[in-house]
This record gives C-alpha cells, sequence and structure tokens, in this order.
C-alpha cells in the first residue's frame, strides 16, 4: 500500500477513502476516531487503494525518451541535456552542463537506455546511502538490507520486522530534500511500524520540514 497517506480528521461520521491521480491517499476521519480504526480501516482497503494507484499510473500521459542529442533528462532535481556521442569505449558522463552518453552506435536505443539506467544506479547507490547515513544516527535502528529498484506506485517501503528498505530508482531524479525526505520516511518506520499520529510527530521532530520536501516530491513527481 502506499505511504503517500494523508489523514483529516474534521466533523463527519464516518471515515472515508479517496485515492487522487497524483497517488495521495486522503483519509478522512471523525475528530475522534480512535488510531485502531483507522488502521484497520487502511489495512481492509488496501488492495482497492494499490488498484486505484495502478489505474492511475496506468493512464498518466507519458513522453517515450527517444534517448538523442538535446532530449532532456533529469538528475537531482535539475534538467540536463543529452549528448550522444559515437565511441568505442561506452559510458556516461556528467559534464559541462550535458549527461553525455559514449556509445558504439547512436541508433541504439536498448544500450542507451541501459547505460543510463546503469549510470542513475551508480549515483543512486551514492546519493541513498550518503542521505542513510546521515539519519541512521537519528532512529539507532539496524538495517538489513537497502534495495535499490524501479518501483511504479511508491518512492519507497519499509519492513521493520526485517530490517529492510527499498528506495525507488527514480528518486535519483530528485532533488536532495526528496530523497532524504523518503529515506528519512522509511528509517522511521523502523521505529513506529505504521502512519499514526506517534509516527507523524516523530517526523515532525526531526525533520520540521518534512511536509514542504513531500510537497515538492509531489509537485515534481511527472517531471
Amino acid at each position: 500500500m502506499s505511504d503517500n497517506i494523508t489523514i483529516i480528521r474534521k466533523d463527519v461520521k464516518h471515515i472515508n477513502l479517496k485515492v487522487k491521480p497524483s497517488g495521495e491517499v486522503i483519509l478522512t476521519a471523525p475528530t475522534h476516531s480512535d488510531e485502531r480504526d483507522i488502521a484497520y480501516v487502511l489495512k481492509k482497503r488496501a488492495a482497492w487503494i494499490d488498484k486505484k494507484i495502478a489505474f492511475f499510473e496506468a493512464h498518466r500521459d507519458s513522453v517515450k525518451k527517444e534517448y538523442v542529442s538535446g532530449e532532456n533528462v533529469r538528475y537531482l532535481g535539475r534538467n540536463y541535456r543529452l549528448k550522444i556521442i559515437e565511441s568505442q569505449e561506452e559510458d556516461v558522463k556528467l559534464q559541462r552542463g550535458y549527461v553525455q552518453i559514449f556509445v558504439k552506435r547512436k541508433d541504439d536505443l536498448a544500450c542507451k537506455q541501459r547505460l543510463l539506467k546503469q549510470w542513475y544506479m551508480q549515483k543512486a547507490k551514492h546519493h541513498f546511502h550518503k542521505a542513510i547515513e546521515k539519519y541512521q544516527p537519528l532512529v539507532q535502528k539496524e538495517i538489513d538490507r537497502i534495495y535499490i529498484r524501479e518501483m511504479k506506485t511508491r518512492w519507497g517501503s519499509c519492513n521493520p520486522s526485517k530490517g529492510y528498505i527499498n528506495l525507488n530508482l527514480k528518486l535519483i531524479e530528485k532533488p536532495t530534500e526528496c530523497i532524504e525526505y523518503v529515506v528519512f520516511h522509511e528509517l522511521a518506520h523502523l521505529v513506529h511500524a505504521d502512519h499514526s499520529y506517534r509516527f507523524y510527530a516523530y517526523l515532525d521532530l526531526y525533520m520540521p520540514d518534512w511536509r514542504r520536501r513531500k510537497a515538492r516530491l509531489e509537485y515534481l513527481k511527472n517531471q
């Protein structure tokens, strides 16, 4: 289920759920709702939530990259132009404001895709681990494994019982402060496994501007 859940307490009679096209889940609950009731509804409707998110993802307009010179790619929140260079040595370099892909044949789309993905993965390992090193001392919990993978509906996830953390490879396209937000969000689940008020109080304590970071990440989601 999505970690992008907003809980709103107001003067209503019943708990209501809504999934926005952005993937954000809005749960509206009566003012004095018990945390256990909210958790129960989220668990019961988890499959429905995932289905709605998957629907919006599948129908979201997207432009397929052709991986040609002049095309835009994103890295750490900035736009860079691609420069495809014919070379016997395959490589990717960030130089002079360009992401340069050195490839044997400029028309080899699969090769260009593979090289750029490998470059993103290399950079993701560095920047994601840097964020983890920054915030892990706060939670004082051991992480058994960190996985970086392509994920369609989540920026990250955590298995508190096993100490596993998954991070979306596409995060490397986003600003550093957004990467840090997702990393800390998942690390915080090692302390508070659910999305209770204690979890959000924990975020407020150690990352007071997490809402701004989250809003920026959602704004940049499809960019």
